[in-house]
């Protein structure tokens, strides 16, 4: 830019030109989206910017954008199109009188940009972790290296009570698909290596949590989404790490749970010992 560390600042978010990469710093009022407000600030390298527009928004606004080239952001890969406007992190509303000012910016922008097409690495760095959040079924954890999916017995469907708990290196996965709570059916699942194609509803799937009113917001699992999609992208298949032993009160919940679902016809004989005896080993 012509001025190093120009700042336009705009509704919920302002902008910091700087000569390699432009520094985004968002709103953390209350009347910021939530999406903003857990991101804080990213900084967007130029060579991660394939074009700029500058439109006319609603009630006397104008938007700035950059539009960042496919495969440069791990959370716009993660969101896969499914964000809505309003919570677009490339978007910068402003009021209109400030329209020339906005369209010398978006020039000044356009000149410095020499790449385009696809980027064959994440160059915006992901959310940073431990991250974790709240599904209907189950609470998800991430440290950078594990996925962890512990069960809910409130929302938990039988499949996964039978798989038990789960724990996944990111080496063991190919990738995330994240499925807006915004829209019917919203989960996380996690796409192994090993395992093909997914056959299963997310809800049977114990390598997926499932979201609901309240569980799963965009604010929470997109972001852990696109943590999760960051770590697999950079890691190479390695060996699970065995999990930790657990609470031995835990442990009597899940059998009980277990034997409910034993007396209820959900769970079989055979199965209701080979689980109750797979439980009793991590104490």
């Amino acid at each position: 830019m012509s001025r190093m560390g120009d700042v336009l600042a705009g509704f919920h978010a302002a902008w910091e030109f700087e000569s390699d990469s432009v520094l985004i710093r968002y709103e953390r009022g209350i009347r910021a989206p939530k999406l903003f407000q857990a991101l804080g600030e990213r900084r967007v390298p130029l060579e991660a910017i394939a074009g700029v527009t500058l439109t006319r928004g609603k009630r006397g606004t104008v938007v700035l954008r950059v539009e960042p080239r496919p495969g440069a952001d791990p959370l716009m890969e993660a969101a896969a199109g499914q964000l809505k406007e309003n919570v677009d992190p490339y978007r910068l509303v402003l009021p209109a009188d400030r329209e020339v000012l906005a369209e010398y910016y978006a020039d000044e922008l356009r000149t410095l940009l020499t790449e385009s097409g696809p980027a064959d690495r994440f160059l915006v760095k992901p959310p940073e972790g431990p991250l974790s959040f709240k599904a209907y079924d189950g609470k998800a954890t991430f440290d950078g290296r594990t996925v962890n999916f512990r069960w809910f017995w409130t929302g938990a469907s039988s499949a996964k009570w039978k798989a038990g708990d789960q724990s996944f290196s990111v080496g063991e996965l190919n990738g995330v698909e994240w499925r807006s709570p915004e829209v019917f059916e919203g989960h996380l699942r996690l796409l192994r290596r090993d395992a093909g194609v997914p056959g299963a509803q997310a809800d049977q799937d114990p390598a997926a949590v499932v979201f609901g009113l309240g569980y799963g917001p965009v604010h929470e699992s997109l972001p852990f989404a696109a943590a999760v999609l960051a770590a697999v992208r950079t890691s190479s298949p390695v060996a699970a790490v065995p999990a930790p032993r657990r609470d031995p009160a835990d442990i009597a919940e899940r059998i009980r749970h277990l034997g409910e679902l034993h007396q209820a016809g959900l769970v079989t004989d055979e199965e209701f010992s080979v689980k109750k005896a797979e439980l009793l080993a991590e104490l």
